[in-house]
């Protein structure tokens, strides 16, 4: 996203802040972004998944738009709009894992991220992936906010460091703690 897009959208997010914008000018500005996420998510999910990566982009967006005049600034709504996407898919596998107890639950393929989360990671169910988020987000705030973002919202340290309002140095830790917390909870929930 070049400077001057990214620029445009911490305006308009600031304008909806004050109350003289309208959250639908995000939309296609960001649409590319928010798609590219969704269909990063959708490559890790199984084949006859009945939601598109459109369909998730337009729920998240949906969802977000309540949230609006909370944002501060792009990298804040990314991470936003990642979040609601993972929670649409949370809820999707755990519909599912409800309607068919017999099915193992929908699995998520960590080696296949662009950012490596887990090395030598793979299959990790989702709904155990989302537990395990929830454990260490009780346990270390700012980790789990940091396995959020650059996970799911596919932010650069940089930019999580922009969102969480620490130092790229920060972040870059956080993130080697907690991939390894997040690694032993989830090797704890298997056993």
């Amino acid at each position: 996203m070049s400077m001057d897009l990214r620029t445009e959208v911490t305006r308009i997010i600031h304008r909806i802040r004050d109350g003289q914008g309208d959250a639908a000018e995000l939309m296609p500005l960001l649409y590319s972004e928010l798609r590219a996420i969704a269909q990063n998510y959708m490559r890790k999910e199984r084949a006859d998944h009945t939601l598109q990566a459109t369909a998730l982009v337009n729920e998240a967006f949906l969802r977000m738009v309540d949230q609006s005049t909370d944002l501060e600034g792009r990298a804040h709504f990314m991470a936003v709009a990642a979040n609601a996407m993972r929670r649409i898919l949370v809820g999707h596998a755990r519909a599912r894992a409800t309607q068919k107890p017999h099915h193992p639950a929908d699995r998520v393929t960590l080696s296949s991220v662009d950012v490596p989360m887990v090395e030598g990671a793979s299959g990790i169910d989702l709904i155990a992936l989302d537990d395990a988020l929830e454990r260490l987000a009780r346990l270390h705030q700012r980790q789990a906010r940091v396995v959020e973002l650059r996970f799911f919202a596919g932010l650069s340290i940089d930019e999580t460091a922009e969102a969480l309002g620490v130092s790229p140095r920060s972040v870059d830790r956080e993130w080697a703690y907690a991939r390894a917390r997040l690694l032993r909870l989830l090797q704890e929930g298997e056993g």
